[in-house]
């Protein structure tokens, strides 16, 4: 499942184009959607595929870069492409990740890229937390969250968690009935925040589990859970010890 930034191409010189398209194909949390050298084509495209990143030209016929960025879809972020300087100071109005000077390198675009991946990530954190706390409530607390998932947003269950494995900058959701985890581009701390701490549980520093999907915990401190076994490390043992105390019966 792709956790990569889906990006349109806007420039009405076809070198340029070409140049933006190579730059994209190597680099892999970039997916490319498509390319248009007339900017009212582009515009109907961007409308219907709601890209997540738009490299935009400024200067070009019938439509510019500035004008076609206020007509965009609100999640989609523009980064310029132009070699015209002078437009920098303008380009903040429309709200633009990154402003990149014709002739382009490839270290430069992928500082944008960077960036670009950054603001996401903090976008997706709060979004995540903002529909945790104002999402369906029960005495309880929230049932479900949104995550976003190639660009859109899945309510799962909170019930249907297995457990979620975190992996650098991406975590996976395992759910009960999905044969394959929903991957989203966040941080373990923000999914810990966003679960319930009496139904979930941090064994380990990649793992978050639901402590009433454990099926058994042997005498190394390993959890089988699901289709995997975790062995808990000593920085977590405490916590994890702590927890079997309250839910054992037959104490030793």
């Amino acid at each position: 499942m792709s956790c990569k930034l889906t990006c349109i191409i806007v420039d009405d010189e076809p070198l340029a184009v070409k140049l933006m398209e190579s730059f994209v194909d190597k680099t892999p949390d970039l997916e490319q959607l498509g390319s248009f050298t007339d900017s009212v084509e582009a515009i109907n495209a961007v409308k219907e595929l709601k890209p997540n990143l738009l490299f935009l030209d400024i200067q070009m016929p019938d439509l510019n870069g500035m004008e076609l960025a206020h007509m965009i879809p609100a999640e989609t972020r523009v980064i310029f492409t132009t070699a015209f300087k002078e437009y920098a100071f303008e380009s903040y109005e429309v709200k633009a990740l990154d402003f990149l000077l014709k002739p382009i390198r490839y270290n430069k675009f992928l500082v944008a890229v960077e960036k670009a991946k950054e603001w996401f990530s903090m976008r997706n954190e709060e979004c995540v937390k903002q529909n945790a706390e104002c999402g369906a409530k029960t005495e309880d607390g929230p049932q479900s969250l949104f995550v976003r998932v190639d660009g859109e947003l899945r309510n799962i269950n909170i019930k249907d968690i297995i457990y979620v494995n975190g992996m650098k900058d991406y975590v996976m959701f395992y759910l009960e009935g999905e044969t394959k985890p929903l991957i989203t581009h966040m941080t373990m701390k923000a999914v810990e925040e966003m679960l319930p701490p009496e139904r979930f549980l941090r064994v380990h520093r990649s793992y978050i589990i639901a402590v009433d999907k454990i099926r058994k915990v042997d005498r190394n401190d390993c959890i089988y859970i699901h289709n995997e076994i975790i062995h808990v490390p000593n920085g977590y043992q405490d916590a994890f010890h702590k927890f079997l105390g309250t839910r054992t019966i037959n104490k030793m």
